[in-house]
Formats: C-alpha cells, structure tokens, sequence
C-alpha cells in the first residue's frame, strides 16, 4: 500500500524560503516520473513541478526560478525547495505521481502560508 506524507509547510514572510518533503511509502520510486502540485481556496489543483526517472525536471511558468524539484530515490523522497516565496504561493500542497493514469491516493498535503 503507498502513502503519501507531505510536510514541511508554515507561515513564512514575502521573500523568504520553504523546503517541502513528500515520502512516498511503500512506492517503487526511483522508476517513475513525481510531481508536485498545489491548490488555493477556489482554485483547481495545478501542477508546479516535475521530475523524471531520468533526471530532467520542468516548472510551471510562475515558480521557475525560485522553485527547485530533487528527489532522493535510496529514501523514497521528493523535495521542493520555495525561495523568493510570494503571497500567491499561498496554497496545500501535495506531491503524486505521473501520469495521471497511475496516480496514488493523494495525501493531505502541507499548508504554505506566504504573508506579512
């Protein structure tokens, strides 16, 4: 069975930084492509960032960047470092897998709160 557990969230001020983990328990990580993603209230779920199985990463437009997406297959983690955070990254946050097709059950995600 695979859990994902997103963490790291806060309240931080504009400017500063957030570092995001998602440990995906029990996947087989190290092949396949992750993602992280994030909603606001009233908005839909959108895709911020990707990494391959291969190395090569991609970022929606708005966080590229300040945004940076790494893994660590040995622990079955995905990390996105936030600098430059801005008050529309306001969001949850949460991470899955691609494609679509092959998602897990999402996790609760973590809150990041970018205010002054």
């Amino acid at each position: 069975q695979v859990q994902l557990v997103e963490s790291g969230g806060g309240l931080v001020q504009p400017g500063g930084s957030l570092r995001l983990s998602c440990l995906a328990s029990g996947s087989i990580f190290s092949i396949n492509t992750w993602s992280w993603y994030r909603q606001a209230p009233g908005n839909q779920r959108e895709l911020v960032a990707t990494s391959t199985s291969g190395g090569s990463t991609n970022y929606v437009d708005s966080v590229k960047g300040r945004f940076t997406i790494s893994r660590d297959n040995a622990k079955n983690t995905l990390y996105l470092q936030m600098n430059s955070l801005k008050p529309e990254d306001t969001a949850i946050y949460y991470c899955n897998r691609l494609p679509a097709s092959r998602r897990y059950s999402w996790g609760q995600g973590t809150q990041v709160t970018v205010s002054s």
